[in-house]
């Protein structure tokens, strides 16, 4: 436990570190009984291989592990353990595992598992995850429980079902004359593409979601499931980078885009700390303010009346987020929302409305939920506010946008979110899903072409569940999936990939990126038991405040030798002034080589951003 912890991370808390097994040219780090980061002579060939219980809302357990035995032999390694999940009404799952690599590239993870009393679960099973730098939309072999196999690919623009199902193996080429093939035996598998959701992986998972969730798992039936993985060829290994060698920075020219307006979301009881520390506002200058309104959680005339005294008090473009009931007379429900907005003295630049049904998925199987159509929202919407641009698209996350594809043509622009807790909340998971936003912006252009697109607000903690009944709490500050707060927001780590994520999505040609609220667990100013003041500005402040200055500027192609460990972001001003922020999206200190700056080299140290020109 050290300050550096806090510092970095808003917690003291620290993971359980990686232990490193290795036999031949396998390797693969072992972590809270599951497999990350399984490469074959230095080139990843699986993200993961995870044993995963979830609950009725998805969320994860995290099993207890005993009798835990890791054997590192000289070309052999093994691992074994028990383990158990506790339910509702101390209901219990208890599951024996062990996995073999050997240097002939064979690993087999073999989990046998036997409930202890009824268990009910979403998911308990497998998942396998697929990386998918490199690998989209690339050729693959599948093959399905019949015996049969297919040559296909990938999927390279995000596919908002199942690419496959039905699956007992799937290989891909691991370089030139390497094969890796993945067999899954125990259940019927089917793979889901996890960009929907900002993962940077493909996951094959355990159990087809067209069948019932929850389900029960029978006290004293075992269930037994085992993973493969075979590594065929012996293609030449590529060059290793030296471990020293610094990361370098290129720049490109400016391009035809603009770097987006910065956005901050605000609730009802976010404006009166907003108005206390209007100072701070002020000099962060986000260029718009995105305004919450649910009616169907008791919002009305005295919330609209609060955000206008916010944006009198902060003269800014303003963007009313509202939820739309749906459940009457749309025409009624619209024009009793203008009536209040203008009795409220509340200006708007523009409205965004979703149906309150659209913020719950319709996973593949499931019925959709009764809604109005599309077409009639949007229409009453554009006669209640004819003076203002007119949204639409999801409050939730790019995934709903790909299921339900929003009549664009009748909008001034489109939105989404993203979370990149909602399947796995450990650090190397939240900075890795940065690589899957490109593919995002990218689906979102071939769907919806030149539309004015907008994201956000997308932050690490999760401020809606589509998936559950709610978020999770987390009263102690922990690193969980589909929390309604997180303590790395608070941290360094959170200032790192707030520049990393506008990095990957600058060359979309965003009109606007909401990445954080003013105050409250999204927002840029700390709250108690944080080692700062209450109410003094959080890392992520200064990196929402460099996104506003550059905001508006032509963006500037900027790329780095390695991204997984520094990401740039640059734009260039009318007067020709170019301004570059670097991120360090790692734990450890970085080299970098900046001579395309102007400047010879530094070092980076955890999780730091930097600004130059």
């Amino acid at each position: 436990m050290t300050a550096d912890t806090f510092r970095f991370y808003g917690t003291h808390a620290t993971e359980v570190e990686p232990v490193r097994l290795s036999a031949g040219a396998l390797s693969a780090d072992f972590v809270n009984g599951n497999l990350r980061t399984i490469r074959h002579g230095g080139t990843e060939v699986l993200r993961a291989i995870a044993y995963i219980v979830r609950d009725r809302d998805w969320g994860t357990y995290d099993p207890e592990l005993t009798d835990l035995v890791i054997d590192q032999g000289t070309d052999t390694f093994s691992i074994s353990y028990s383990a158990s999940c506790t339910g509702p009404d101390a209901s219990r799952l208890g599951f024996r595992a062990t996995i073999k690599g050997s240097r002939d590239g064979r690993l087999v993870f073999d989990v046998s598992a036997l409930p202890e009393s009824d268990f009910e679960t979403n998911r308990c099973g497998f998942c396998i995850l697929h990386p998918i730098a490199g690998l989209a939309g690339s050729p693959v072999a599948v093959e399905h429980t019949d015996g049969s196999t297919v040559a296909t690919k990938l999927p390279l623009l995000i596919d908002p079902w199942q690419p496959f199902r039905d699956l007992r193996a799937i290989t891909h080429e691991v370089r030139p004359g390497v094969s890796a093939e993945c067999r899954m035996e125990g259940d019927v598998f089917e793979m889901e593409d996890q960009r929907n959701w900002s993962d940077a992986s493909y996951k094959t998972y355990v159990r087809p979601l067209a069948l019932p969730w929850p389900y029960v798992l029978p006290a004293g039936q075992p269930l037994r499931q085992t993973i493969s993985l075979l590594i065929i060829g012996e293609g030449k290994a590529p060059a290793t980078a030296v471990a020293s060698e610094p990361v370098r920075v290129e720049l490109g020219e400016a391009g035809p885009r603009k770097l987006p307006d910065v956005g901050m979301i605000i609730y009802p009881d976010d404006v009166e700390a907003a108005l206390a520390n209007l100072p701070l506002l002020s000099a962060l200058g986000p260029q718009q303010l995105v305004l919450h309104y649910d009616p169907t959680r008791g919002h009305g005339l005295d919330a609209l009346r609060s955000f206008a005294r916010l944006a009198a008090a902060y003269p800014a473009r303003t963007t009313l987020e509202c939820v739309v009931a749906g459940v009457g007379d749309l025409e009624a429900e619209f024009s009793a929302i203008a009536g209040m907005v203008q009795q409220a003295g509340l200006e708007l630049s523009a409205i965004a409305v979703s149906p309150s049904v659209d913020r719950q998925s319709t996973p593949p199987g499931s019925a959709w939920p009764e809604c109005p159509p599309l077409e009639t929202v949007y229409a009453a919407a554009r006669r209640a506010f004819p003076d203002v641009r007119l949204g639409g698209g999801m409050f939730g996350y790019f995934t709903e946008l790909n299921r339900k594809r929003v009549p664009a043509d009748l909008l001034d622009f489109i939105t989404h979110c993203t979370c990149p807790i909602v399947h796995a909340a450990d650090d190397l998971s939240v900075m890795q899903s940065l690589e899957a936003l490109p593919f995002i912006t990218q689906s979102v252009r071939a769907i919806f072409g030149e539309t004015p697109y907008r994201i956000g607000p997308s932050t690490i903690a999760m401020r809606q569940n589509p998936y559950g009944g709610a978020t999770k709490a987390n009263p102690w500050g922990q690193r969980i999936a589909m929390a309604d707060r997180d303590p790395r927001h608070a941290g360094l780590f959170a200032a790192a990939w707030t520049i990393g994520y506008a990095a990957h999505v600058a060359s979309a040609g965003l009109e606007m990126l909401t990445l954080s609220g003013f105050t409250g667990p999204f927002g840029v100013l700390a709250g108690p038991g944080e080692p700062v003041a209450d109410g003094s500005p959080r890392p992520i402040y200064r990196a929402i405040k460099g996104l506003c200055e550059l905001a508006g500027l032509a963006h500037v192609a900027a790329t780095t030798s390695d991204e997984t460990k520094v990401l740039a972001l640059a734009g260039r001003s009318a007067s020709g002034q170019t301004i570059v922020w670097l991120a360090n999206l790692t734990a450890d200190d970085v080299p970098v080589d900046i001579s395309a700056l102007g400047r010879g080299r530094l070092v980076m140290t955890p999780y730091a951003i930097t600004r130059f020109g």
